[in-house]
C-alpha cells in the first residue's frame, strides 16, 4: 500500500510542476502583451505628435510664403513709386523754366505778378527761418527770383538731399505764397518729409495741396500720398477711404492703379 502511494506521488509531482510552469509562462505572456500594448499606445502618441509637428511646419511654410509674397508686392510698390516720382521730377524739371511751371494747375489768383522787385531777389527759398519777415506779394514778386528759389529746392530733392529740399520748399511757399508753383512745392515738400519717414508732417503738406488747390495736376498723386501717410500712421480705415476716393475720382490714372493695389493689400492683411 505504501509503495502504491509513493508511486502515485512520483507520477503526480512532474504533472504539478508542469502545470506550475505553464501557469508562470502564461503570466509572463500576459505581462509581455500588456507591455506591448503600452508600447503601442506610446508609439501612437509619438506618431500623433509627429503629425502635429508636420502640420505646424506646413503652416509655418505657408505663412513664410505669404510674407515673402507680401514683401515682393511691397518692393514692387516702392519701385513703382520711385519710378512715378522720377518721371514727375523729369517732367517738372523740363517745364521748370516755362512761365512758372505748367504743372502747377492753380487758380488764376495764384499767378505771379509781372512787376520786378530787387528787394526780394535774394530771398530765394533758402531761408531757414520758419516765419519769413516779409513774404513777397503777387504785386512785387520777382518772377526770376521765385523761379530760381523753386529750382534750387527742386534740384535738392532730385539729388536726394531731402532735408535741404524740405527747408527750401517751405521757404519758397512762405516767400511766394501766390506763385503758380506753390501747389508743386507743397507736393514736393510732403514728399521730402515722406521719404524721411516724417509721416505726420508729410500728411499735413499733402492735405494742404488737396484742400487749397483742387485743380492742381498733382492732386491725384497728393491724395494717394495722403493715403500712404495714413497707412504709416496706422490710420487704416481713413487710408482705405482715401484710396477708394483716388480710385473713384481718377480711375484711369497711375495713382488709381497704385491705390487699387495698396487697397487690396490692406484688405488682405485685415481679412476684409
Amino acid at each position: 500500500m505504501a509503495g502504491a502511494i509513493a508511486s502515485a506521488l512520483l507520477f503526480a509531482y512532474p504533472a504539478l510542476a508542469q502545470d506550475s510552469r505553464l501557469s508562470l509562462a502564461d503570466r509572463v505572456t500576459r505581462l509581455e502583451q500588456q507591455a506591448q500594448s503600452r508600447d503601442q499606445g506610446g508609439t501612437g502618441l509619438v506618431n500623433q505628435l509627429q503629425q502635429v509637428q508636420s502640420q505646424l511646419q506646413q503652416l509655418q511654410g505657408q505663412v513664410e510664403e505669404l510674407q515673402h509674397h507680401l514683401q515682393q508686392l511691397d518692393d514692387k510698390n516702392k519701385a513703382q513709386y520711385a519710378d512715378l516720382d522720377a518721371r514727375l521730377a523729369r517732367l517738372e524739371g523740363g517745364n521748370a523754366g516755362n512761365n512758372g511751371g505748367a504743372t502747377g494747375g492753380s487758380n488764376p489768383q495764384a499767378q505771379p505778378g509781372n512787376s520786378s522787385s530787387a528787394a526780394t531777389a535774394g530771398a530765394g527759398g533758402n531761408s531757414t527761418s520758419s516765419q519769413p519777415s516779409t513774404p513777397a506779394s503777387s504785386a512785387n514778386a520777382d518772377p526770376a527770383a521765385a523761379q530760381a528759389a523753386y529750382d534750387t529746392a527742386f534740384q535738392s530733392i532730385r539729388a536726394g538731399n531731402y532735408v535741404a529740399a524740405a527747408r527750401q520748399f517751405r521757404g519758397f511757399i512762405q516767400q511766394y505764397p501766390n506763385h503758380a508753383l506753390v501747389p508743386n512745392a507743397w507736393y514736393w515738400l510732403g514728399q521730402s518729409y515722406f521719404v524721411t519717414t516724417n509721416y505726420a508732417v508729410a500728411l499735413d503738406a499733402f492735405k494742404q495741396l488737396v484742400s487749397q488747390y483742387p485743380q492742381s495736376d498733382k492732386l491725384p498723386d497728393a491724395m494717394l500720398k495722403v493715403g500712404y501717410c495714413q497707412i504709416e500712421l496706422k490710420k487704416t480705415d481713413a487710408a482705405k477711404a482715401t484710396l477708394k476716393q483716388v480710385i473713384a475720382k481718377y480711375p484711369g490714372s497711375d495713382s488709381a492703379s497704385l491705390a487699387r493695389e495698396r487697397l487690396q493689400r490692406l484688405q488682405l492683411q485685415s481679412g476684409n
